[in-house]
Formats: C-alpha cells, structure tokens, sequence
C-alpha cells in the first residue's frame, strides 16, 4: 500500500499507520487527510487487519497543520491551503466526514502512540481512537485559540466526553501545550513511557486484542462504547444490545468463545466483521 504521507505496514493482524512527513514534523496536509481517510476506510475492509496503530516518523507525531504557506494557509480559497481536502473521493463516499468519519465508523480498535509532539489537528485527529499511548517527553496542544480558529475535526464533541469539560475549556481557552503526564492525569492519554518502549507497548496492547478477542464482538463493542457514552439514559443500550446478546449467543463465535474457556486453549473466533455483523447493526441508522 503506497501513500504520499502516509506508510502502510501490515505485520499479521496488527497495522501500522506512520505519518510521514519527518522533515515537516509529519504536519497535515490536505493530501495527509485524504490518505488518511482512504487508508481507515480499506483497513475497515479488510479481515487480516485487527488492529490499527497509528504513529509518527522521526521525533515528532503531527506538529500541527502546515502553515509553510503563510498566513492564508487555513483560506481554503488560498493557494496552498491546508482545507480538509475534495470531498469527492471514492473514500469520502465511502465513509462520510472525511477523516474523522473514517476513523469513527472504523471497525476495527485503534491505538495511537504518540511519539512527541501532536499539536492541533494532530491532536484532534486521535480522539476518535481508542486507546492513546504517549512517549514521555511528547507534548500535546489544543492550539486553535491562539491561531484564531476553534476547534476542528469534531473535536468538540469529543474531547469533553474524553477528560470532562472542564478539563476540555482549560486546554482549549488556554491553547497551551501540555506535556504527557498532564494528559494521562486528565484521562486523555491510557499510559506515558520511555520513547524506545513506545512501539513495543502498542504493538503489545495490539497484540493482546488481536489474539484474545471476537473481531465481530469487538467491532459492535467499539461502536457500542462510542455512541452510547453520552446518551442521557440506558434505555437505547438495553434495546440494543439484549438483541444482538441474542443474536450472537446463538452463533459459532460465541460457542468458540465458551468452549476455548472451558478447554483452556486460545480462541480461534470464526466471525470477520466483512460478513457477519448482525442484523441490528447498524442499529443508529434505523
């Protein structure tokens, strides 16, 4: 799989995403969202892939939107504007809000390890992962304010449902970088380490999903999670999910499941996520 910005390394069940504009501090670019977007939208196609991990080459995660261009940089009217790319491409049509849509509607759980510093979109572009890894020394900015902008890439919505709004309003009235500690004690980032273990500790927490657990159940889990956090009541989750315990209570994962338990061996779950949702997803859409 070749990109432009992006490289695509694919090691049994686990996939690799680099940002890779190391000369840039791999900042975004409208090309950057684009790849972005397609390479989300083919990993969620694709059965061999379990997990996603999403990094960064050199010493940096994404420094942000390239602003080389100058002041115009965010003028989507400008030459050499950073704007979020066409929005019509085979992968757009496919997965509805660019990026962010693609990363959302994903199926498969997502790992981002930040290797330093992710600042501006390239901090916003990982809330909609799942689990958030950081490199001790790796900053972390919600830098709009201080641009003149507000918030992008939905990350209104979701970095309040991440580390609480009061939490959210400081680093975003602020637009301060904050450094990596500060985000694991604010919730955002799971857990800090040494930059040479950072790689390691993902691909282990890739490996303990991608070995250990139902594609299918973990795909309907991720969604579950996400779109229920912030109803105002269980009644949609009880709906939901008392239906599809049914449905996948009667299928062969679950029976695979139960008897690698009772056998004490490792689970080898039949279920792919291509072909064997079931009927009440995708229940949103109803």
């Amino acid at each position: 799989m070749t990109y432009e910005t992006l490289l695509w390394e694919q090691d049994g069940p686990v996939l690799t995403l680099t940002l890779n504009r190391p000369d840039k501090l791999n900042a975004y670019t409208a090309t950057m969202g684009l790849e972005i977007e397609d390479a989300f939208v083919r990993a969620d196609e694709d059965d061999s892939v379990r997990v996603i991990i999403v990094t960064g080459a050199g010493r940096a995660f994404c420094a942000g939107a390239d602003i080389s261009s100058g002041a115009g940089a965010f003028d989507a009217k400008a030459e050499g504007s950073v704007a979020f790319g066409d929005a019509g491409t085979t992968a757009r049509r496919r997965s509805g809000g660019g990026f962010v849509g693609a990363i959302f509607n994903c199926r498969k759980p997502i790992i981002a390890a930040l290797n330093g510093a992710a600042v501006g979109v390239g901090a916003t572009l990982t809330l909609p992962m799942d689990i958030r890894i950081a490199a001790r020394g790796a900053r972390i900015g919600f830098v709009f304010a201080r641009r003149g902008l507000v918030p992008e890439a939905g990350s209104a919505w979701f970095l309040p449902r991440l580390v609480g709004l009061p939490t959210a309003l400081r680093w975003c009235l602020s637009g301060a970088l904050i450094q990596a500690e500060e985000a694991k004690a604010g919730g955002l980032v799971a857990e800090v380490v040494e930059p040479e273990a950072l790689m390691d500790r993902a691909r282990e927490l890739a490996r303990e999903i991608a070995e250990n657990t139902a594609p299918v159940s973990v795909a309907l889990t991720r969604q579950m999670l996400w779109r229920f956090s912030g109803e105002p009541d269980p009644w949609g989750a009880l709906k939901v999910d008392g239906a599809m315990a049914m449905t996948l209570g009667a299928g062969p994962d679950v029976r695979e499941g139960v008897s690698a338990f009772l056998e004490k061996r490792a689970p080898d779950f039949p279920g792919k996520v291509s072909s064997d949702m079931p009927p009440q997803y995708p229940w949103w859409k109803d």
